[in-house]
């Protein structure tokens, strides 16, 4: 039975709520220490968010009264008292580098949230069902780190939990061309309607590097080990446009898509409820029973109906249909905070814990 003692580091911005949310009753992970900014540290963590708890659920009791560690001044205590830590962090990309750097240095495994090492070459992007082989560059990233225990997994962007796992089953017909326009929830940029009214009635045709993101993690994802790196796949070619919509959480994809031997749509539809992952198949505890749901109904899936399937892990995906420029067209859901960014670490934690990768 795994027990390991976590930290929750950038726990007071919205993506550590949600780890904290998760972690709450985990059968494996036990929050051991929160850390935050320097202007954070040294209060409890009741006190450090005056106010700013934006879960739907109450802030968990076991956290209200946790002193606040500074991220980067406590890094050494940190390190030594818990097994690996979360990393949510609100920094400037080279200072999130440096960070999570000094913490696998310090012996103590990253799983992360944020974008900064997504392109390192030895560091993993994990979806627990689609490349869970990548953690075995880990071996790779210590020699280069100099550590034992230590090593960096990020997970990667939001945007792409929806359309690449719906993607996924459907490579072995050649996907060729891929075209996906996504509908992404406030809360990904970590905002409520109360603190951003100015979303209400309202649609951004831009999300800052997202489109860039949305195109290329796919092809790291779907890369393979050689050597001491991951190698970037080379195909299939992805196009996206990323807008933000007046939805508190579910990011939409709307996904057009060409391959090099055309199925039949009876064979899509088989592939995505056939698949399965290694988490299903080892029963994680944030593992979706189901991963990939198809909905019959013209009107769905819808943000609002389903972003919590199976606790919000789920991928929901609907109006399959023959289109005149691509083969097929298709839209899909995911939940971004749960699947696309604190309940895919979390998953990505119990895959790596199942696989050894923090022990001692």
């Amino acid at each position: 039975m795994h027990n390991y003692k976590v930290a929750v580091i950038g726990a007071t911005g919205m993506v550590g709520q949600r780890f904290i949310t998760l972690l709450e009753n985990h059968p494996w992970f036990h929050i051991e220490m929160l850390a935050a900014s320097s202007r954070s540290a040294g209060k409890t963590y009741e006190e450090a968010l005056g106010g700013r708890w934006k879960m739907t659920s109450p802030m968990p009791e076991s956290v209200k009264n946790m002193k606040v560690y500074d991220a980067t001044g406590d890094l050494e205590l940190i390190a030594k008292t818990v097994d690996f830590v979360f990393c949510a962090v609100d920094m400037k990309k080279d200072e999130i580098r440096a960070l999570e750097e000094a913490y696998a240095k310090a012996e103590c495994p990253v799983i992360s949230n944020n974008s900064a090492h997504r392109f390192t070459k030895d560091v993993p992007m994990i979806v627990p069902e689609i490349n869970p082989e990548h953690a075995e560059i880990i071996a790779a990233q210590r020699k280069r780190l100099g550590t034992k225990r230590g090593f960096i997994a990020v997970k990667s962007n939001c945007s792409l939990q929806s359309y690449v796992p719906a993607l996924h089953p459907l490579m072995k017909f050649g996907v060729k061309n891929v075209l996906a326009c996504t509908y992404q929830a406030i809360s990904g940029s970590g905002k409520t309607f109360d603190t951003w009214p100015e979303m209400v009635d309202n649609l951004i045709p831009y999300i800052g590097g997202e489109e860039e993101k949305s195109e290329k993690e796919p092809l790291k994802i779907w890369g393979h080990i050689k050597g001491d790196e991951i190698v970037i796949a080379t195909s299939p070619s992805i196009t996206t446009q990323c807008l933000r919509v007046p939805v508190s959480d579910g990011h939409t994809a709307a996904v057009f898509v060409s391959f090099e031997k055309k199925p039949t749509i009876e064979e899509i539809k088989q592939a995505w409820k056939d698949f399965k992952g290694v988490p299903q198949e080892l029963g994680l505890p944030h593992a979706p029973k189901q991963f990939l749901n198809y909905f019959e109904e013209d009107n769905r899936p819808q943000a609002k109906l389903d972003r919590n399937l199976e606790g919000g892990m789920a991928v929901s995906i609907g109006r399959l249909r023959e289109d005149t420029q691509y083969d097929y067209k298709f839209v899909c859901l995911s939940h971004n905070t749960l699947r696309g960014a604190a309940g895919g670490g979390v998953l990505m934690a119990e895959l790596l814990a199942e696989k050894g990768y923090f022990e001692k």
